[in-house]
């Protein structure tokens, strides 16, 4: 085991476990990293935290792209090929390692961590939870304390050399992205292919999620990205309601109304949620709300009428002609 080195960075000391191979990887901005790591705490028992072997795949991270963990990124690029290597980092390097492990533990368990921000408008500050979900990450919170992480860099990618999910993008890159999935959304949707449009929309709206964290919530930047997902969460609902998913549709709608009060087509797309599943008087009332808010719809909103009057005759048929059979 070498001696321990001390980066040139305050609060890092690096013992090198396993030599690697070869000069230092090419960590260039845009670069995926492959690699194992497990990480402990700095007790007599050297407790485990997080093990990613235990969970049974390796860890990504993309060089240059903000991870949670700014770290791990000094960490990586001081390592060559194959090396294993223990890390102590103090405590003004781990305090948000308790969000991470909570990501990473949901992924490893088959939830996904972003789709809160796909299902909850508003909700787009993961600061906003009280609890973690895990006693350890919830102690490790309260009270953030140094850490050690023994990594075993696998693998180092150019960029050209892997395909780049929309969450491993830059800042410039994401709000590059959202029109084409935005575009690419409302071309399968009109072509009738519903779970790819709604895939494409979904996608968008977990890159703009990703950036609003970065926002105070509520300033103009928060707001202006609160206005582009609420658009690709009603064109989401669309796609919702072509598949019958109503109730689902009217659980987005609600959110986005309790915040955006004002919005009239998550309105006219509840109204259209309310009348598929028999809420009469929901349905009308948020028509009304459409006419209000946005007279021009009048003939769309006429038109709905008079489909929610014709359904709900043919209903009160099917009703009248049930009851007859029933008595004869």
């Amino acid at each position: 085991m070498d001696a321990a080195l001390l980066l040139n960075v305050e609060g890092i000391k690096k013992t090198i476990l396993h030599g690697g191979t070869g000069e230092l990887p090419n960590f260039i901005t845009g670069a995926r990293v492959t690699f194992h790591f497990r990480t402990l705490k700095c007790d007599e028992e050297r407790t485990v935290i997080d093990d990613s072997k235990q969970v049974g795949h390796p860890m990504h991270i993309i060089i240059g792209n903000m991870f949670k963990l700014e770290v791990w990124e000094i960490l990586l690029t001081s390592m060559r090929f194959g090396e294993v290597a223990e890390f102590w980092c103090d405590t003004i390097h781990t305090g948000v390692y308790p969000i991470l492990s909570r990501s990473l533990r949901q992924m490893a368990e088959g939830k996904d961590p972003a789709e809160q921000h796909v299902h909850t408008c508003g909700l787009a500050n993961m600061f906003a939870y009280h609890t973690l979900g895990y006693e350890d990450l919830d102690e490790l919170q309260k009270e953030p304390q140094p850490l050690i992480f023994v990594i075993e860099l696998l693998q180092v990618e150019a960029p050209s050399q892997y395909q780049r999910e929309t969450w491993n993008l830059s800042k410039d890159e994401k709000m590059q992205v959202v029109p084409i999935l935005h575009g690419e959304g409302n071309r399968l949707f009109k072509l009738g292919r519903y779970e790819e449009a709604s895939t494409k929309y979904q996608e968008a709206i977990i890159c703009l999620r990703n950036l609003q964290t970065k926002e105070k919530p509520w300033e103009v930047q928060w707001l202006k990205l609160e206005k582009m997902i609420n658009t690709l969460i009603l064109n989401y609902c669309q796609c919702l309601l072509k598949k019958e998913e109503y109730y689902e549709v009217l659980e987005h709608t609600s959110d986005i109304l309790r915040h955006h009060p004002g919005i009239a087509k998550a309105y006219y797309v509840r109204a259209r949620a309310h009348a598929e599943v028999w809420n009469e008087a929901e349905a009308k009332a948020d028509l009304e709300k459409v006419l209000e808010l946005e007279p021009s719809m009048r003939k769309v909103v006429h038109r709905e009428l008079r489909l929610l009057e014709n359904r709900l005759e043919e209903k009160r048929e099917e009703e009248r002609l049930r009851c007859r059979n029933m008595l004869g």
